[in-house]
């Protein structure tokens, strides 16, 4: 579950030698010493109350809803002790709300070493921006790549489903790549609007393709130029045929 309003990407930048950046220079530097260059470009980290006890009660009431168990708040508030120990301190306070659900906090780095030695000891992740952005890439290598990875912007009335991946503008036209983590957005997106036997039967479909190991892309290959690998479209036909077989 990554916040994704605000922290360092909420795009409050000022480029080296600007006016803007010599005025935000000069008053730090004025109110704690000179404590930065005056070649500097700068970037605003935003934390709010707001926003991070917004993700973290999503975290935990959909935990409560789907069964799951722990909730895992990742943060780097031995360091940054006003922006992560405000992130922390409230996920804290959200996680009294919720006695049913086992509540830890974890440093990002130490975070993503455990992740990649256990990730098994972890169930749902709640984390600011940038640390959400860093850890759904190292995930996605994890179960695969990014071709597996779904995604979900979800908001207050209004959601998003899309792959992790992004766009690959790229590729285009080439009938390459897997479209499986935009087919398991789509399972994302059935069980947000309530279609839940549609989601199960479509995430089923694309789980038997996978296991099956034939219809699958070069990047899910034990070697990326396997001649077996077939194309986008070749893996859409397979998941239809396994969904056929489940009417």
């Amino acid at each position: 579950m990554r916040e994704n309003t605000e922290d360092l990407y909420a795009g409050v930048e000022f480029e080296k030698g600007t006016p803007g950046a010599k005025d935000v220079i000069n008053f730090i530097n004025g109110k704690m010493g000179n404590v930065i260059r005056a070649d500097s470009g700068l970037s605003i980290k935003m934390i709010t109350d707001m926003g991070t006890r917004r993700i973290v009660k999503y975290a935990f009431e959909y935990a409560r809803k789907t069964g799951r168990k722990k909730v895992t708040a990742t943060h780097k508030a031995n360091i940054m002790k006003f922006s992560d120990g405000l992130y922390l301190s409230v996920a804290r306070e959200v996680a009294k709300e919720y006695p049913d659900i086992e509540f830890q906090d974890a440093l990002i780095d130490n975070l993503c070493m455990q992740l990649v030695r256990r990730p098994q000891e972890y169930d749902i992740i709640v984390a600011p921006n940038l640390y959400g952005d860093i850890i759904s890439d190292l995930c996605a290598g994890l179960v695969g790549g990014l071709g597996l990875a779904p995604g979900a912007n979800i908001g207050e009335g209004i959601a998003l489903f899309e792959p992790t991946h992004g766009s690959a503008p790229k590729y285009t036209g080439q009938n390459k790549v897997n479209p499986m983590a935009m087919m398991l957005s789509g399972v994302m997106m059935l069980g947000h609007i309530g279609e839940a036997k549609a989601s199960e039967r479509l995430e089923n479909a694309i789980a038997a393709v996978i296991v099956e190991g034939k219809s699958v892309t070069y990047d899910m290959k034990p070697y990326r130029d396997d001649p077996t690998a077939v194309g986008t479209s070749q893996v859409a036909d397979a998941v239809i045929a396994k969904l056929k077989k489940t009417l």
